[in-house]
């Protein structure tokens, strides 16, 4: 520091005043633990959990109600996807979304679908409805479906329902053989050669 630098330091202080003790003491009477460490013991105790649903659900853009859903993936047989939009495959499961809220509805429908999955359900039904009460506003539960659906690796294709199923309110969903009924037809057709 220059001499002018020091003489502007101690100009700039004359004002302050020295602290009468340089000890903090603690209050002996405080017993357990303060506010902030009981709202962190809090945080640690509620289940924080890593979501392990991937389904998105930030904004989407948003469906007219009447809107058909329609989506195959790479590899679905067009007579096979054609079969699908028409009903001419067995319903082996259905899930109702309606009136359940987003975050409700995008694990009960990841949750449903890996079920199925895995017990080798291969054509369900999901009935997400168009919209609550005014219908000429977009559909959001509907929208979100269809976005979950396609993000939904077991998924291989899904289509809006014919009327008697529940028209654009609903959707039939194929889904990919599960890796246990894989493994159980290659045994079947290695036999026959």
């Amino acid at each position: 520091m220059s001499f002018n630098d020091f003489d502007l330091f101690l100009s700039s202080m004359e004002d302050v005043k020295p602290l009468k003790h340089d000890t903090v003491q603690f209050d002996s009477m405080k017993q357990g633990p303060s506010l902030a460490q009981q709202e962190k013991r809090k945080a640690a105790e509620c289940d924080l959990a890593i979501d392990e649903n991937y389904l998105r659900s930030e904004f989407v853009e948003l469906l007219d109600p009447h809107a058909i859903l329609a989506f195959k993936k790479d590899g679905v047989q067009g007579q096979v996807y054609k079969n699908l939009r028409l009903a001419k495959y067995q319903l082996d499961a259905t899930l109702d979304l309606h009136g359940q809220p987003l975050q409700r509805a995008r694990s009960t429908l990841l949750n449903f679908i890996d079920d199925c999955h895995k017990r080798n359900i291969r054509v369900v039904l999901i009935r997400h409805g168009i919209g609550i009460k005014n219908k000429s506003q977009p559909g959001i539960l509907k929208s979100y479906t269809n976005k979950w659906l396609q993000e939904i690796p077991a998924v291989l294709a899904f289509h809006s329902a014919l009327k008697h199923h529940g028209g654009s309110g609903a959707t039939y969903v194929m889904i990919k053989k599960s890796d246990e009924k894989k493994h159980e037809n290659r045994e079947i057709h290695s036999k026959r050669s």
